[in-house]
């Protein structure tokens, strides 16, 4: 179904995120990504390397939505236990991947490098899993049901997700409008929430920015349709005219 709403959510994996020692970029990469493929994504959690952590958020999340992705932990070291933890929460045996153990192996000898137990961690994952290629470093990574579990490392994630994106059910894109506001949320957001109840098939949002010492807010229309956004657009234009 073209109109068809489809939703996603991605969890955040690493204690590196949360104290601050990494920029998280994942999340923002996959919104802009999902959102022009018609995918909504509705939640963005971090978590720490917790195995109980990560087995509640990936259960949480991957029910109330079409799809979950997962970024970080998959590594070789000990506390990537994204894997482990992900096989857990679905409840599926866990273990090396004969297939994956052939892609590393065959990665490694190349380079002239050994394929250490370290290395042999990352081919790690719940039984009937589907791998996802990595065109960057080898070491795949894997969907099962719908859970995506990716790397952390964003040009490895960014690589993943290419090849996942064509695999993805697509639902309704939106078109999008934005008008520049030159008043401040504090007075039109009565106005304004009043529009956005008068058109419900249309999303509306405002976005203050402070820019040279400048402030204004743009409200920005999205709609499954031209004749909704118009609709939606026209009564925001008179507001801001007939009020201000």
């Amino acid at each position: 179904m073209p109109n068809a709403i489809v939703t996603a959510a991605i969890v955040v994996i690493g204690d590196e995120i949360l104290s601050g020692r990494t920029r998280e970029a994942n999340a923002h990469h996959l919104a802009r990504v999902l959102s022009a493929a018609g995918i909504d994504l509705r939640e963005i959690r971090v978590v720490a390397d917790d195995h109980a952590a990560i087995v509640e958020a990936v259960n949480t999340l991957r029910a109330r939505n079409t799809y979950l992705f997962t970024s970080g932990g998959i590594g070789p070291t000990h506390d990537d236990i994204t894997a482990e933890a992900v096989a857990a929460a679905l409840g599926r045996p866990f273990g090396p991947d004969p297939r994956a153990m052939a892609v590393l192996a065959a990665h490694y000898e190349a380079m002239g490098e050994p394929f250490t137990k370290a290395r042999q961690r990352m081919a790690r994952m719940p039984q009937g899993a589907t791998l996802i290629d990595n065109p960057v470093s080898a070491a795949p990574g894997f969907v099962v049901d719908n859970v995506h579990v990716m790397a952390g490392v964003p040009p490895i994630f960014q690589a993943m997700l290419d090849n996942v994106l064509p695999t993805l059910k697509t639902g309704r894109r939106l078109l999008s409008q934005t008008i520049h506001c030159r008043f401040g949320e504090g007075v039109i957001g009565s106005a304004l929430a009043a529009i956005d109840k008068a058109h419900p098939d249309a999303l509306i949002g405002s976005y203050p920015h402070y820019e040279d010492g400048d402030y204004w807010v743009k409200i920005v229309i999205r709609a499954p349709d031209a004749a909704t956004l118009d609709a939606a657009r026209q009564d925001v234009e008179a507001m801001l005219e007939r009020e201000w």
